[in-house]
C-alpha cells in the first residue's frame, strides 16, 4: 500500500466512523460534480471540523470566502442557531447557483446568503453595511489574495472571533520563498501577517488524507 493509499484508507475510516455523509451532503457533491465544478471541496472530516469549530465558538454569524458548491457552507450552516446568519462569497456565478440549490436542499437557504463577484469587491460592500461582527471566518478562495482576506476578516470580526485559512501547505512549497508561485507567495504573506499582527494569535497545522498533503491555519482575534 502506497503512502497516499494509506492516507485515503485512514480518512475513509475516520469519515465512516465520525462524520458519515448523509443524503444532503452526498447530493451536494453529486450536483457539484454534474455541474463540472472542480473537486476541491473540503473532505468530510474537514467539514466536520469546521462545524465543531463553529459550535465551539458559539457562532451565530459566519463569513465564508470561497463557496464553490456550498459543501463546506452546509457544514458551517448546520452549526448555527435558527436565528444565525452565514454570508458566503463566490467569484463564479455558475458555482453560486449550484451552491444556492444545495443550501436550499439542506434547509439552510433562510440563514445563508451567497454573494457573487470578486471577494475583494464583495468584502468592502459588506463592510459598508456595518454588519454585526462575524464569530468565525473561513477563507478558502484564491490563495494570491490570502493576506488581503485576512485583513478584511479582521475588519469584520470582534475580539474572540476565529479565522480559519485553508490550504496553507501547498504540497510543502510554502517553505520556498523563491519558487515564483503566486499562491505560495500569497499564503506566506497571510501567515506572516498572522505571525506579526498584534491583534492575532495563530498557528498552522499540516494534514494528510484524501485531499493529499496540505494543512490549515487558525487565528484568534485578540483584544
Amino acid at each position: 500500500m502506497s503512502e497516499a493509499q494509506l492516507w485515503d484508507a485512514v480518512d475513509a475510516y475516520f469519515t465512516e466512523l465520525l462524520s458519515p455523509p448523509d443524503e444532503v451532503l452526498t447530493a451536494a457533491l453529486a450536483d457539484s460534480d454534474a455541474a463540472g465544478l472542480p473537486a476541491i471541496n473540503v473532505a468530510p472530516n474537514q467539514g466536520k471540523l469546521l462545524q465543531l469549530l463553529a459550535q465551539l465558538q458559539g457562532a451565530r454569524r459566519v463569513l465564508e470566502i470561497g463557496t464553490l458548491g456550498g459543501y463546506s457552507t452546509i457544514w458551517l450552516g448546520r452549526a448555527l442557531p435558527a436565528d444565525g446568519r452565514l454570508v458566503t462569497l463566490e467569484y463564479d456565478a455558475a458555482h453560486a447557483e449550484v451552491a444556492r440549490g444545495n443550501l436550499a436542499r439542506a434547509g439552510l437557504d433562510k440563514i445563508t446568503e451567497v454573494r457573487v463577484g470578486p471577494a475583494l469587491e464583495s468584502l468592502p460592500a459588506l463592510a459598508d453595511e456595518h454588519p454585526e461582527p462575524f464569530d468565525l471566518v473561513f477563507i478558502d478562495a484564491d490563495k494570491v489574495n490570502n493576506a488581503r482576506y485576512i485583513e478584511w476578516a479582521l475588519r469584520l470580526t470582534r475580539p474572540g472571533s476565529l479565522i480559519v485559512l485553508d490550504n496553507v501547505v501547498r504540497g510543502g512549497r510554502v517553505t520556498d520563498p523563491d519558487g515564483g508561485d503566486p499562491s505560495v507567495e500569497g499564503t506566506r504573506a497571510a501567515l506572516e501577517l498572522i505571525a506579526g499582527h498584534p491583534k492575532l494569535s495563530g498557528t498552522a497545522i499540516q494534514t494528510v488524507g484524501s485531499k493529499g498533503y496540505d494543512g490549515f491555519a487558525l487565528a484568534r482575534v485578540l483584544d
